[in-house]
């Protein structure tokens, strides 16, 4: 269920990155999952597993007036720290790594987003310390799953900035609506990850 929105309203892309596959590297998408799973948003807002789809990630950041993005990010700071970077600090923490040399950065996404005329007029970058990025097929560590809430708490409220607040669902949403699927999605993702 989308709420609706008043017409010439700025469209906003909240988006998780990262690698569900590299423990940490994965809180980008939690956060956006469980964000979808439980809030309802305006019509021109717009939740988008964003993943490590690079710059496939193009299209979507030129349709985007406002762009909140979920990340593992190498602050240098204490594992789990949160920080809320905006607007053209925002390049400068993009990503806490590759996991090859194929795969393109969201520094290099923004980048040609903005070359082609088309970045986002705002953005916010909403990150997260790692503590393992290392952990093939690991779930995410207790200090950086503690933070998925909080997150989605700073987003909520830019969101009311912007003038697109979310609300709470009132009902669960339907597991067909989930933006994972294929037990991938957190619940069942992390029961096979953790050990029996």
């Amino acid at each position: 269920m989308q709420l609706p929105t008043p017409e010439n309203t700025k469209q906003i892309l909240v988006l998780g990155i990262g690698n569900i596959l590299w423990a940490d590297d994965g809180f980008g998408v939690r956060v956006v999952e469980q964000f979808h799973r439980r809030y309802a948003v305006p019509s021109n807002v717009t939740m988008l597993d964003g993943g490590t789809q690079g710059l496939y990630l193009v299209n979507f950041l030129e349709k985007a007036d406002c762009l909140i993005a979920f990340d593992a990010i190498d602050y240098g700071l204490a594992p789990g720290h949160l920080k809320l970077v905006r607007d053209e600090e925002v390049p400068k923490f993009t990503g806490a790594k590759k996991v090859s040399l194929h795969q393109t950065g969201f520094q290099e996404v923004l980048s040609a987003a903005d070359l082609l005329g088309h970045c986002p007029r705002q953005l916010a970058l909403i990150g997260c310390q790692p503590l393992d990025l290392d952990d093939w097929g690991g779930p995410l560590t207790a200090p950086v799953r503690t933070q998925i809430a909080p997150a989605i708490e700073l987003a909520c409220e830019l969101l009311a900035q912007w003038g697109s607040p979310a609300k709470l669902r009132t009902a669960p949403l339907p597991h067909s609506e989930h933006l994972l699927a294929n037990d991938i999605d957190h619940t069942n993702y992390e029961r096979r990850a953790r050990p029996i």
